[in-house]
């Protein structure tokens, strides 16, 4: 995992008086001696017949929202004070919000992206705000998700490995266990990993060839590969054995459990980026558990992931409101 020293915040809301992405963005900068950008894309359409002078018009009302955005983020790193980070900001006209940070964070090289996570929970764990589960399916960067207020104070950070390789790829857990061991480093926190592993659910029901007495058997045998699996994984890492979890629920419960059970600040976990029906019908854990927690979710891509979105920024969207008649 290459060190992060390039960190993008994305601002939803310039004008909002709270920024729990920045103020946190702000720390992990400062603690890693990272370059720190505050972005904004502006995706709101201009009405270019509204303006009584067409093109001029709107183009002048493109230049005072940029200025005025501009404006404002200034305002929010006035208002940090700097807090000993290095912080730079910028606006761009682009759409939609998710591709034009994707751009960004590209051009600048960000080894870090930390966005606000939208408010509210949705009607079904897979169908996410749009921003979110595009961010969470195009971001090459890992991508820090920001749930909760406040800034991290000795924070808890746990990674979720998978060292039976089911879901994914070997070397994914070395780049979770990476950028996990970094920021718990920083930020003088604390790390822990969790393997949610192989298991006969209870409430299996039972037949000849399978009964209670061989499940528990079954189960004894699942849990002592996991064991000998994840303390492989975890050899050449500080991790004690108490701060090692396995459990067998299905893997969104597991990182759920365990993450309650000690009071997790952050959850570390890998995503892998699919789409169309395969999407919906399999899900993500990592999609799933953005609902389900109520700490940070840092994701992470495997180190070959690669964008599709295109480098060039869209600009200002111009659209005209008069009607279209054929």
């Amino acid at each position: 995992m290459r060190p992060i020293r390039h960190i993008l915040v994305a601002v939803k809301d310039p004008t909002s008086r709270s920024q729990p992405a920045v103020t946190k963005g702000v720390q992990i900068a400062k603690a890693l001696s990272a370059q720190l950008e505050l972005f904004h894309a502006i995706t709101t359409p201009v009405y270019a017949d509204l303006y009584g002078e067409g093109e001029r018009s709107a183009k002048e009302l493109e230049q005072k929202t940029y200025a005025l955005a501009c404006k404002r983020l200034e305002g929010i790193t006035k208002r940090l004070g700097g807090r000993g980070a290095k912080i730079t900001v910028a606006v761009e006209w682009d759409f939609p919000a998710y591709e034009a940070i994707v751009r960004r964070a590209s051009r600048i090289k960000a080894d870090l992206i930390v966005a606000e996570r939208h408010a509210g929970r949705h009607f079904a764990p897979w169908l996410l705000h749009l921003n979110d589960w595009e961010l969470l399916r195009l971001s090459p960067a890992p991508l820090l998700l920001v749930k909760s207020p406040g800034s991290y104070r000795h924070p808890i950070v746990l990674a979720a490995v998978d060292p039976a390789h089911f879901e994914k790829p070997a070397r994914l857990d070395d780049v979770i266990l990476g950028i996990g061991a970094a920021i718990t480093h920083a930020l003088r926190g604390t790390l822990h990993a969790v393997h949610a592993h192989a298991s006969v659910l209870s409430g299996t029901k039972a037949t000849d060839a399978f009964s209670p007495g061989s499940a528990a058997r079954i189960n004894s045998q699942f849990l002592c590969t996991a064991k000998t699996q994840l303390d492989r994984l975890l050899q050449s890492t500080k991790i004690a054995r108490s701060r090692r979890h396995l459990n067998g629920s299905p893997p969104v419960d597991a990182i759920q459990k365990v993450a309650r059970a000690i009071h997790s600040d952050i959850v570390v976990m890998g995503a892998l980026s699919r789409s169309g029906l395969k999407r919906m019908f399999i899900g993500n854990t990592a999609e799933s558990l953005l609902d389900q927690l109520t700490c940070d979710v840092l994701i992470v891509k495997p180190s070959r992931f690669a964008h599709r979105v295109a480098t060039a920024r869209r600009g200002v969207r111009l659209i005209s409101s008069m009607p279209m008649f054929a």
